[in-house]
């Protein structure tokens, strides 16, 4: 599961670190990184509830990470602001 290390990696933490917050072993945790072993649906749930994600995102059935609605109705109202500066900027010459 290459997504378990993408997101521990990018929040700097360590194995251990993700181990004692999910209450999964270390060394499961490793192989589920290394693909030697894939997690069950409780370890799957724990993950996901952790790093605040989807179980889709996790499994790499979807590409994106938003957990729920409102993280998209938010990233949407910034992409609109910022096209809005855009608009403005470029009305302006």
């Amino acid at each position: 599961m290459n997504r378990i290390k993408a997101l521990r990696e990018d929040r700097d933490l360590r194995q251990i670190d993700v181990a004692i917050a999910t209450e999964i072993d270390q060394k499961t945790l490793s192989n589920y990184e290394t693909g030697k072993t894939n997690p069950d649906s409780v370890s799957i749930i724990k993950l996901a509830e952790y790093f605040g994600v989807t179980t889709d995102y996790l499994l790499g059935v979807t590409d994106t990470d938003l957990k729920d609605n409102s993280q998209v109705f938010a990233l949407l109202d910034e992409i609109y602001k910022k096209i809005e500066m855009i608009k403005r900027y470029l009305n302006r010459k």
